[in-house]
């Protein structure tokens, strides 16, 4: 770590907010340094400087980075007034507040990244940086290659053309007159797999999300969390350079992570993690689990 970093960078760090948003604090008075507020951008800060947002002292955390396979029936969100099952009954407690990286619907499940690093939350769900998400969908109907082109195409969602899409047309069944789609996608706008589908008169019955870059879905089971080390990191912030919006979506076969040690279900208990991994760096990428929140699907 450098004795003295810009100001921002040291707030993302703390895992206070993204860089850019960082600086939106900095310039609206919120941040002091050593009692004093500070408001000018590029103010270097040093280890034995003494921090505050909104009178609120904050210090570096241990960044974390897990991913989760979340059930059908449970809001991505930290809380929810209504009182339905939320990710934060799933997670496991890691000492720190892990936010989720975009969203996954309450009627879609799969892998989603969560974290307290939120400058890499930032490029994770920005759409400029075209990091790839798989999804397996069922369909209603027996979609034809002409309602394909036109998902692969894109729509318009909120006055702007979504990019293209790769889909793929896995199969069709006759007697529940569904069909499976695999689609992958560069972006992250709301609900955008179930749009695309709307859009051509096949709505979604399911949706699954497989893939995040390299990260698969494999054995990860429903309610499951891994804690990823420093090589998986490193990949997706490779993955996560600009890409061209204009780019087309091509195969790209997802890379299997390689493999970690899997801590099993407990078959009773109330909620807690089975253990609690060590930090990245020290052996403890793994495996946690949680008990399924009241009500989810399974």
């Amino acid at each position: 770590m450098p004795e003295e970093e810009r100001l921002h960078k040291y707030l993302a760090r703390c895992g206070v907010a993204s860089r850019r948003k960082a600086e939106t604090f900095i310039v609206d008075g919120r941040v002091s340094v050593n009692g004093a507020v500070v408001t000018i951008l590029g103010t270097k800060v040093g280890p034995l400087d003494e921090v505050a947002v909104d009178g609120v002292p904050v210090k570096p955390e241990r960044l974390l980075y897990v991913l989760m396979n979340k059930p059908k029936g449970v809001l991505t969100t930290l809380s929810d007034p209504q009182r339905r099952p939320t990710v934060k009954q799933i997670l496991p407690d890691l000492g720190v507040t892990l936010k989720p990286v975009g969203r996954l619907d309450m009627d879609s499940e799969g892998l989603i990244l969560f974290t307290n690093d939120g400058e890499f939350a930032q490029s994770m769900a920005h759409a400029r940086h075209g990091i790839e998400k798989e999804y397996d969908a069922t369909v209603l109907g027996d979609i034809d290659d002409k309602d394909l082109d036109r998902m692969r195409r894109g729509i318009m969602i909120d006055g702007r053309r979504t990019g293209p899409a790769y889909v793929e047309k896995v199969g069709y069944d006759a007697k529940s007159n569904r069909s499976r789609l695999r689609v992958i996608l560069r972006e992250g706008r709301n609900r955008q797999v179930r749009r695309l589908a709307d859009a051509v008169g096949h709505p979604v019955e399911e949706l699954k999300r497989v893939r995040i870059g390299h990260l698969v879905l494999k054995k990860l089971r429903s309610s499951e969390c891994v804690l990823l080390g420093k090589v998986d990191i490193d990949r997706l912030r490779e993955a996560a350079a600009p890409a061209d919006p204009s780019m087309v979506v091509e195969e790209v076969p997802g890379a299997e992570p390689r493999p970690r040690p899997v801590v099993k279900r407990r078959p009773t208990g109330g909620g807690t993690p089975s253990r609690r991994p060590k930090p990245p760096g020290e052996g403890g990428e793994g495996t946690v689990h949680r008990k399924p929140p009241s009500g989810a699907k399974r």
